[in-house]
């Protein structure tokens, strides 16, 4: 179920020199796991932008968001004080309530920020918990830090080998021998395919595409599983990796 409602925005700063956060006021009580995402309304804009939560709480609500274009480049420069008009709770996000001893959380650009109240709360379940970053190169790291300071096993992989292994994040996983029983990804559809051949557990796997409605209604963000034909926003954007079809 989502929610349409006015957000404040209380803070819109940047983490590199394309990627900003930006931190809303405003009712949280419609997300309901992490992975979900909102449509973010513009002026002058016909189509809402969606944009995956990175964290909430009672009161707030903090989007990680990369200008890639004139929406987003619009969002960037708005100021604290200014209101958004968001449709909130959208989409099915990860489910923690599965055997996981020993979650591995793999992501990929701007799939890194729906992991990060993904591995807070897989910390907070007493679960230790390894992540790893992929960015092409070291100007364009964030949250590695971040997840840390939550207790996290962090590794970063960057395709010019600026910081962390060289190469993508299977390089990452093979070089430091990481192992787990189940995974969680977000990222490009070419990382999450070579990951799910790379890794041999079961997992989860959010997957980025362009979205006209963002609730189900157009029908523009199909995909076919094993299943048959999902919505990646309605459905997703969370499938498991053996419904897959690749």
């Amino acid at each position: 179920m989502y929610k349409q409602d006015i957000y404040e925005i209380r803070s819109n700063e940047p983490l590199t020199a394309s990627v900003f956060r930006m931190v809303l006021a405003g009712d949280t009580q419609w997300i309901a796991a992490p992975g979900q995402f909102v449509n973010v309304a513009l002026a002058g804009r016909y189509l809402r932008r969606p944009i995956s939560v990175c964290d909430w709480d009672g009161r707030t609500l903090t989007l990680i968001y990369k200008v890639v274009g004139d929406g987003t480049e619009q969002m960037s420069r708005m100021r604290p004080g200014e209101r958004l008009d968001l449709l909130t709770g959208l989409g099915n996000g990860f489910r923690t309530d599965v055997p996981a001893e020993r979650p591995l959380l793999v992501g990929g650009g701007v799939g890194v920020p729906p992991l990060y109240n993904l591995a807070k709360r897989l910390i907070a379940a007493g679960r230790p918990t390894t992540v790893v970053l992929g960015f092409n190169t070291a100007a364009e790291v964030f949250y590695a830090e971040e997840f840390r300071a939550l207790g996290a096993g962090v590794f970063v992989a960057t395709a010019d080998g600026t910081m962390g292994t060289v190469g993508f994040v299977t390089a990452a996983i093979e070089a430091n021998d990481l192992r787990c029983d189940y995974f969680y990804a977000c990222g490009p559809l070419p990382m999450l395919r070579a990951l799910c051949d790379a890794v041999a557990a079961d997992g989860q796997l959010s997957f980025e595409e362009r979205m006209g409605c963002g609730f189900g209604g157009c029908m523009g963000c199909t995909c076919k599983t094993k299943y048959g034909n999902k919505r990646i926003c309605k459905e997703g954007p969370v499938l498991t990796k053996e419904e897959i079809v690749w």
